[in-house]
């Protein structure tokens, strides 16, 4: 099994969020926001946006567009935005704790 599709797969869900809570966002345009910064397959993308609005972190409403049929955008609602903050709090422990436990690890070389 393959460590970093696991690890990628929740940090996913993360990275969409902030970039949702910075600008409301269709599907393409945020499978293109997120493989910026990390690799990600278009297919893993999807099924995270639906569980979103599912779960009433994120709604979505539909937009003309010039290049075809209109958009649907994704939009963070507020228990979006608090879940959001949660999670990046949650982040920054762990980093934090990963960080420490490889420099003590260093610390005794």
């Amino acid at each position: 099994m393959d460590v970093s599709v696991q690890f990628k797969k929740g940090v996913l869900e993360l990275c969409v969020l902030v970039l949702i809570q910075r600008k409301d966002q269709y599907g393409y345009e945020l499978a293109q926001s997120v493989s910026r910064h990390i690799e990600v397959a278009e297919g893993a993308l999807y099924p995270l946006l639906r569980r979103l609005v599912n779960e009433g972190y994120c709604s979505t409403y539909l937009q003309e567009s010039s290049e075809g049929p209109p958009r649907k955008y994704y939009k963070l609602t507020e228990s979006g935005k608090a879940y959001m903050e949660a999670m990046i709090k949650e982040w920054k422990s762990f980093v934090q704790n990963v960080t420490n436990l490889i420099e003590e690890g260093n610390e005794d070389e």
